[in-house]
Order: structure tokens, then sequence, then C-alpha cells
């Protein structure tokens, strides 16, 4: 029997439809991102453009191509190049045009500020498509590893005996060159070279010890204010009750740096970071608080704090910033990790109700604890009280177990089918951008699924 085969031919003109209309199936995801991105206002960033030089390609494909780019797991400008050529969707996207990667490159750092302007109107645009209504928000944070390896960090103790070393090899190369003329030197041996390749090094040490000393007096500020408070509160608690308070009274915080204050030689903003799975890395710590209807983010930002604790109150900020006709957010879910008085408070006050967990959840509990009624509250219950006796009800369970199927799952599909585990970018503002640009992608693919 003779198997027919498909033809091979690679010598046929017009091998793809003469239109890139054609290239794509209605519905592609590619088609979506041109639609949307179609739809945004580039107004101040074509401002930005000064009319010099040669014909710039048009922001709004090079947008989108960042975009589609972010959303299928093509992040580099290198890779972004090579698959103009190699993808019909993105040749599609480029209109059959071959921006080279120090384009894309250039153009995704100088613009990142106007590309989050656009954020907000990606939100609007999911409202007008009747997907998006604020209500319900689930915050939640991870950490994605810097541009920068956790080996490159210097610590302050390692920095001084460097820069020791340095200084007597400095010392040294000088007595060689006063010497030179009479003792033969080892081949290969270029002393001028030598000396400028540790004078650099030693302005490379000494910019970083300037830098961890900069944050020991901050963190001193920091631990300072913590320890007037908890003495003047421990002094109005003995005047009232005229005992002596019960304890070891707070010690005072140590200035200046310690031995294991460290700073990143590649990345200074980044930090290192206990990860998921155990260990430390060079991270960024980044936020995402999503409506739990739409699974859309709404709020986005970085932070170089390690723990949670205290980026409830800027998710708070960002919510009560967006757009009045996007709705309300009426209630703010969180794990244990954004715990404490302060930002229970700060929800209510900002009339939001919170469902933030105050400690570690037990798993497979009992149908009959699962289901019971906790004790009435109290009438002077404070807002910590309040929150508690809420979260112990059926209801407020109800609530908080949505956490597991909002904000958890954005990270995973950031991470594990967007495949974005590590910033191309460096220092906290790029990289609030980059996270941003990430955001947006994502929303865009969210989007195009709830709309199909």
């Amino acid at each position: 029997m003779t198997v027919k085969f498909v033809e091979v031919d690679r010598e046929t003109p017009y091998l793809l439809p003469p239109s890139v209309q054609e290239w794509l199936p209605a519905g592609h995801l590619a088609r979506f991102v041109v639609e949307i991105v179609g739809q945004l206002d580039f107004r101040s960033l074509k401002a930005s453009y000064a009319g010099r030089g040669s014909q710039p390609y048009h922001p709004e494909m090079l947008a989108a191509l960042l975009f589609y780019g972010y959303a299928t797991g093509v992040f580099s400008s290198r890779a972004l190049e090579r698959s103009t050529y190699d993808s019909v969707a993105f040749r599609f996207i480029a209109a059959n045009n071959h921006p080279d990667h120090d384009t894309i490159a250039t153009f995704r750092r100088r613009f990142l500020p106007q590309l989050t302007e656009l954020y907000v109107q990606l939100l609007l645009i999911a409202h007008q498509l009747k997907v998006l209504k604020l209500g319900r928000v689930s915050l939640d944070g991870s950490k994605v590893k810097a541009n920068a390896s956790r080996h490159k960090a210097l610590s302050y103790e390692h920095a001084g005996k460097l820069e020791a070393q340095l200084r007597a090899e400095v010392a040294e190369l000088l007595k060689k060159a006063e010497a030179a003329d009479r003792v033969d030197l080892p081949d290969g041996l270029n002393i001028p070279e030598e000396l400028e390749r540790r004078e650099e090094r030693l302005t490379a040490i000494a910019a970083a010890k300037a830098e961890i000393e900069r944050r020991a007096a901050e963190r001193h500020a920091r631990e300072q204010a913590g320890y007037d408070q908890k003495v003047a509160e421990r002094a109005k608690k003995e005047q009232a009750t005229g005992k002596k308070a019960r304890g070891k009274p707070p010690k005072p915080p140590k200035p200046g740096p310690t031995a294991k204050d460290q700073v990143n030689l590649t990345d200074e903003e980044s930090r290192i970071m206990p990860v998921s799975g155990g260990g430390f890395d060079q991270t960024y710590n980044v936020q995402a608080g999503v409506d739990t209807t739409s699974k859309l983010i709404v709020s986005a930002h970085v932070t170089q704090n390690p723990n949670d604790r205290r980026e409830l109150l800027p998710t708070l900020e960002h919510l009560t910033a967006l757009p009045q006709e996007l709705g309300t957010v009426t209630e703010l879910i969180a794990d244990s990790g954004y715990f404490s008085a302060t930002n229970v408070t700060a929800c209510e006050v900002g009339e939001i109700t919170p469902y933030i967990a105050f400690n570690r959840q037990e798993h497979n509990q009992s149908l009959w604890e699962r289901f019971r009624e906790p004790e009435p509250l109290p009438d002077d219950a404070d807002a910590v009280t309040r929150m508690k006796h809420r979260l112990q009800t059926p209801a407020g369970k109800a609530v908080y177990a949505q956490r597991k199927v909002s904000s958890e799952p954005v990270f995973g599909i950031i991470k594990a089918v967007m495949g974005f585990r590590s910033f191309l970018l460096r220092g906290l503002e790029a990289v609030h951008g980059e996270w941003n640009l990430v955001c947006m992608a994502y929303n865009m693919k969210k989007l195009h699924a709830l709309t199909r």
C-alpha cells in the first residue's frame, strides 16, 4: 500500500497569505492584545518623542509586542526580536516589521512610567466589557528573583576585610613600581593595570559600605521610634496603676551596621529574603490585589520588605485611588502575614471589611468545627476582636476561603504558565515598572479568556 503524504513545498511564493489579517484565526490572543492596545491612550507616550533622527517604530506596536511577549513567556529583548522572525503571532503584532533588540530594550526601559499609566485604562476597559466591578479583593505577595546573584552580596564585615587586603596590595604594588628598574617583575604583571583594578574595587567597596551604613541609620531611626513608644507606654501604665510594670524593660537599639548587614553589588536595591521551599535568595517582594470575581489584578506594587505586614497600607492607598466608575472595594482578604492591629483598623477607617487571618489555619478541620458558631461578640469589642469573631463564623470562613481560589492562582499562572520567575531590569523603580508590565499582560490574558 502506497502512502500519500502532504506535499512539502518551500519554493512556492506567498507561502503565507499576503495580508497579515489572514495569518491568525479569529479570537487569537495576539489579535486581542492588538485590539486592546488600540483602545489605550498613548498621547503622553507619543509626546515624549522628539521627532529627530530616523523614523521610529510606532509605540503602540512596541507596547503590544511587550504585552504579548510577557503574556506568552517571551521576556528578553533578543527573544522578542527573534520571535518577530520565527512566530506568526509576533509577525502579526509587528506588522511584519522586525525591531532590533536594542530598540525593544530601550523602549521598555525608557517608557515604563508611561506604560504604567495605562494600567488603570486597562481596568476601565474591563469594566466597559462588564467583566470588572470592584467589591471583594484578595491580597497576596510572592518573592521574585532579582537580576542579581546572592553570591554578589557583600557583608559589612567582609567589606572591611577586603578593603584592608586591597589597600595592602596597593601599597605592595607601589613599592614594586618604585623598584621596577632594579628588580625583575613576574611575567605578565602590569603594575598600572593592577593598581587601577584595585582602585576600582576600593571605590565599589566604599560605596557598598556607605549604602550599608545608610540603611543601618534608617533602621536605627525606626527601632528608636519603636523603643521610645514602648518606654512611654510602660511609663504611662506605671503611672496609671501606681505599680512597677512587670517584665523586663525594653532594650534600646544599637546604632550602626552589624557585621552581617550586606548589599548586593549587582543590584543594590534588591534584598536577600527567605523564599518558599526554604533557603534565601536575592529577590524583591511583589504584591497583587486580585478582584475575587474576575480574577483581575487591580492593585500591584513591589517592596524591599521581606515580610508582608507593612504592605497592606500601600495596597489600600492604591485601591482607594482607583476611579469611582470601577466600583468600591468593600472587603479585603489577606493571610496571617498581613495581620496587625494597625492594618485591621486602617481597613475599617477606609470602610473596608477586613478578613485577615490572625493565626495559621489548621488543615482537615472536623465538620462540626467548620460550622460551629463562635461565642457572641461583646458590646465593647475593638476592630481586631470584631474581625476575629467574623472569621470564626461560617460566613466569614467562606469569604476567607476565596483567597485560595483568587490571589494564590494568579501567582501560579504568572510563574508557571507565563514563566515569569526573574526580573530582567534592576533597581526598585525599574522593577516596579516591570511588575506592572507583567500584571497588565496577565490582565490581558485573563480578559481574553473571559470575553472569548
